[in-house]
């Protein structure tokens, strides 16, 4: 067995520590998000903590760690009587991004469950987590049906596994424990809130430390053995320490001075529901027996908010999360020494003072300043019209987006089978039921119509003389499902000086943060391919984080000529190599211009043969026309036509008149092939 890396040995993160000790003290807190860039020691502090933990008293032979004071009633291996029990160490268990339902949840096995009526469940790793730590690396990566049942067990209490009227149920109350890095993508905003508390971490900057680091590392390496010997002394304290904040911790008095203190700091950051007040007591809580205190100060209340509030204040997914540290000083200093006050004085004021906003995260708000303001509406600009703007413009600086908006949903036409999202239409595994076939492997959704009218023909020759059905393995059918998959969405922005104007280019900014919204929330993976001057550039390669994307957005430079040819061949360039890594995971390009093509021999002539290479391949596409001004020379109208992919301007990618795209992209695509 791997001697696991101490956790006092870990150098600096002194938030990551503290918040994985919190919850080690009150496992009511719901758990810890770990953030933060890869190599940060964040799954070596997590790993580490387990070893701390107090052991478990269970029952004897009881599969899902019944607790012997009080056993679970329900328990699939019970009924278990009261009385002494053994005891074991806390388990972490791990939940690989990439586990089956099954894994997560256990297995029923169907065959003898319809042929024999029995319940014979094999457990997952909630039941191996019951009690203890379930770990999830790089939790943002976790797909959506396994991010349900987390949901679900983590609301609950208990797992539950249905199979065609079979169910199953146990208790499954465990610390959740997730690290991530921001820039492959962010959480669903519900698995989100499911974290009790919340830290960033990121590799010190002092050489010292990092010096530290690597000589820590070398030496557990070389003799992992001995170099946790070494630091046995002080593992063996900090769990005497967690001991004795756990027996402390009914004694901690959590006065109303407090509580107001709590509440209005949450009304002051526009945290949504109560989840927070909630959490920011238990942890106010945890950190004074922590301190080995019985009265909770507002030290504890300031630690307790940076912890459980940063996740809770993000409106979307491009706001990044944290705290402004004045903005709370002032809350608690205004609300302090307020114990059995009515509070008259405690309004929160309008937030005015706050320059992030509600957002938080210092970035501008979505169309503030004059070029925002999300009227799509186009005015005339020096150099628009029907000429595009003299060669060699230079530079222009990056404008602010529009304010974005909900689009009309673009889908990928036909049926795939990509990863599970939102979008486009797919063979799932979760789904409505559209058919039934023999498994390919372990059955996994049963279809029992399917499987009785397979059966049933064969009941005399089995010798059938009772009510029950005799079914044998090659009766058995899955069901066939069709859910909705991820796309690719790749982003092909015109940059060039015919876009320029600060007015147009802010609302062409302010429709693909819009559509990049929405890619978020339909779990797309998003790639930008921008053009300009001499040629195209990959701004972000296909990725997962939209966020990423729209910063890359935000500080988008324009000016120059217009390269169309070179933004498509790179953009094909993008889907050729993603389609090998990825080859399940089909491609919606949208590209955003004005149609026109400048620079070089033939410019037109060679956009033009560009983009019949997508027509011919059955790339889906959609062409965002971002042509204004009284003359309309109908450019991008035409190189939607070559794609073979549908046109739709900025104002019809918000209007009801886009409702019939999805059609048109699909039967263009059927005309082009």
């Amino acid at each position: 067995m791997t001697t696991p890396f101490p956790f006092t040995a870990v150098v600096g993160q002194d938030d990551l520590r503290l918040a994985l000790l919190l919850n080690a003290v009150s496992p009511a807190l719901g758990g810890v998000l770990v953030r933060g860039e890869k190599g940060t020691a964040k799954s070596t502090a997590v790993r580490a903590l387990s070893a701390l933990l107090p052991q478990v008293a269970v029952v004897p032979g009881c599969r899902f760690s019944c607790d012997p004071g009080s056993p679970d009633p329900a328990c699939p291996d019970g009924p278990h009587e009261a009385g002494p029990g053994g005891e074991r160490p806390a388990r972490m268990v791990e939940l690989p991004v990439g586990a089956s339902e099954d894994r997560l949840v256990g297995a029923l096995d169907i065959e003898r469950a319809l042929a024999e009526g029995v319940k014979a469940f094999e457990p997952g790793l909630l039941a191996d987590a019951h009690r203890g730590i379930l770990y999830v690396d790089e939790v943002n990566l976790l797909h959506d049906h396994l991010v349900d049942l987390l949901l679900d067990a983590a609301a609950m209490g208990a797992s539950y596994v249905e199979r065609e009227g079979v169910s199953v149920r146990h208790a499954s109350k465990f610390l959740l424990v997730g690290t991530m890095n921001p820039e492959e993508g962010e959480l669903r905003p519900q698995l989100l809130d499911r974290f009790g508390l919340t830290v960033e971490v990121a590799a010190s900057r002092e050489p010292e430390q990092r010096v530290e680091v690597v000589r820590r590392r070398l030496a557990y390496d070389d003799d992992p053995g001995g170099f946790a010997a070494r630091w046995a002394g002080e593992e063996a304290a900090v769990r005497q320490r967690i001991v004795a904040a756990r027996e402390l911790l009914p004694r901690v008095r959590l006065g109303d001075g407090a509580l107001r203190q709590i509440a209005a700091t949450c009304a002051a950051f526009e945290v949504d529901g109560m989840r927070a007040d909630i959490v920011m007591a238990r942890t106010a809580t945890a950190l004074a027996a922590w301190a080995g205190r019985t009265d909770v100060l507002a030290e504890d209340v300031r630690q307790a908010a940076l912890l459980a509030l940063p996740h809770r204040r993000r409106r979307n997914p491009f706001d990044a999360p944290g705290l402004d540290e004045d903005k709370l000083d002032e809350t608690l200093e205004q609300f302090a020494g307020q114990d059995g006050k009515d509070g008259e004085d405690g309004e929160d004021g309008d937030g005015d003072d706050d320059p992030d906003g509600p957002g938080g995260g210092g970035r501008p708000a979505p169309g503030s300043g004059p070029e925002g303001g999300g009227d799509t509406a186009q005015r005339p600009e020096a150099g628009e019209g029907g000429e595009p703007q003299p060669a060699g413009g230079g530079e222009q600086p990056a404008v602010r987006a529009a304010e974005p908006f909900r689009t009309k949903v673009l889908s990928v036409p036909g049926i795939g089978e990509g990863a599970a999202g939102r979008r486009s239409r797919a063979r799932t595994e979760h789904g409505r039921t559209t058919g039934a076939r023999r498994p390919r492997g372990a059955l996994t959704k049963l279809h029992l119509a399917a499987t009785v009218r397979a059966a049933a023909p064969y009941q005399r020759a089995r010798g059938r003389s009772g009510p029950g059905l005799v079914v044998r393995r090659d009766d058995l059918r899955q069901a066939s499902r069709e859910g909705r998959e991820g796309n690719l969405v790749l982003f092909v922005v015109d940059a060039s000086g015919s876009m320029a104007a600060r007015q147009r280019m802010g609302a062409v900014k302010g429709a693909v943060l819009s559509l990049l919204l929405d890619a978020y929330q339909r779990r797309d993976k998003v790639g930008l391919v921008t053009f300009r001057g001499s040629g195209a550039q990959v701004a972000l390669p296909p990725t997962s984080s939209v966020d990423a994307a729209a910063v890359r957005l935000e500080s988008l430079p324009t000016g120059g000529r217009t390269p169309l040819a070179a933004g498509l061949l790179k953009a094909h360039e993008v889907l050729r190599v993603e389609r090998l890594r990825d080859p399940a995971r089909r491609a919606l390009m949208v590209v955003v211009t004005d149609g026109r093509a400048t620079g070089g021999p033939e410019p037109v002539a060679l956009a033009g043969r560009a983009a019949r290479l997508f027509a011919a391949e059955g790339v889906a596409s959609v062409v965002v026309d971002c042509e204004s001004g009284p003359v309309r020379l109908g450019l991008a109208g035409r190189l939607a036509g070559e794609l073979g992919g549908a046109p739709v301007t900025l104002d019809e990618l918000r209007a009801d008149s886009i409702a019939g795209l999805v059609r048109d992209v699909q039967g263009t695509s059927r005309r082009v092939a």
